[in-house]
C-alpha cells in the first residue's frame, strides 16, 4: 500500500518537479549563445570580403549548419534526460527546430537555386548581363541571385527569439526581436555589405546579449 503524502511532502514533490523543468538548454543560454556566435562572425566575415574583395573558397555561411546539427542533438538530448517538462518548453523546442530546417533551406536555396536558375536560362540560349549605363566598363556576366536576400535571413531570425521572449516573459529577448525588425526594415534600403552588419546586430541583440544574460543567471543558480 502507496504511503498517502502529507501537505508538506506534497508540497516538496511539487517544488522539486518545477525545479527539474526549469533548466531547459534555453535557460541554460545555450541555444542562443550557439547561434548568436555561428552567426555573428558569418555576418562580418561576409562584411569584410566585400569591402575588401578577398575570396574564401567556400561559402562562410556553411558554418550556420554547425550550429543547426547541435541545436537538434541538444533539443533531443534534453527531451530524453528530463522527463517531466512543460508544455512551454515542449512549444519552444519544437520552434527552434523548425527555425534550424528553416535556416537550413534558406542557405540550400541561397547556394543551389543561383547555379540552377543559370543552367536553366544557358538551356534556353540567354543569360544574364550587368551593363554599365554610362559604359565606363564592359558588359559583365553574372550569375543569377535573389537581391536583399540577407534581409530574409534578418526576418526569420526575429522569429524563435520572440517567441522565446513572449513566452519565457524575458524582456532581453523582446528587445532583440524588435531590433531585429527593425534591421530587417532598415536592410530594404542598404546594400549587401551593411546588411551583413546588420546581420551583426540582429544576432547580437537576439542571442549573444540574452544568451550571456541567461547563462549567468543559470551559473549563478548552480552556486546557490
Amino acid at each position: 500500500m502507496e504511503k498517502e503524502l502529507t501537505p508538506q511532502e506534497s508540497l516538496q514533490l511539487i517544488e522539486g518537479m518545477i525545479q527539474k523543468t526549469k533548466a531547459t538548454y534555453h535557460d541554460k543560454g545555450i541555444s542562443a549563445l550557439l547561434w548568436g556566435t555561428v552567426v555573428t562572425i558569418a555576418s562580418l566575415v561576409t562584411y569584410a570580403r566585400i569591402q575588401y574583395d578577398f575570396k574564401l573558397g567556400f561559402d562562410i555561411w556553411l558554418v550556420v549548419l554547425f550550429a543547426i546539427i547541435p541545436q537538434i542533438i541538444i533539443s533531443i538530448q534534453e527531451k530524453r534526460k528530463i522527463k517531466i517538462r512543460k508544455h512551454d518548453d515542449e512549444a519552444i523546442d519544437a520552434v527552434w527546430i523548425v527555425y534550424a530546417i528553416t535556416i537550413f533551406g534558406l542557405v540550400a536555396y541561397q547556394n543551389i537555386v543561383p547555379a540552377a536558375t543559370s543552367s536553366l536560362l544557358k538551356a534556353d540560349g540567354w543569360q544574364m548581363m550587368k551593363h554599365y549605363l554610362d559604359a565606363s566598363k564592359p558588359d559583365e556576366i553574372i550569375t543569377p541571385f535573389a537581391p536583399s536576400f540577407s534581409s530574409i535571413f534578418i526576418l526569420i531570425y526575429a522569429f524563435p527569439t520572440f517567441i522565446t521572449g513572449l513566452v519565457k516573459k524575458f524582456k532581453p529577448m523582446i528587445i532583440g526581436g524588435i531590433i531585429s525588425y527593425a534591421a530587417f526594415i532598415v536592410s530594404l534600403y542598404t546594400e549587401t555589405k551593411y546588411d551583413m552588419l546588420l546581420c551583426a546586430l540582429a544576432a547580437i541583440c537576439n542571442w549573444l546579449i540574452p544568451g550571456f544574460i541567461l547563462r549567468r543567471r543559470y551559473l549563478k543558480k548552480l552556486a546557490c
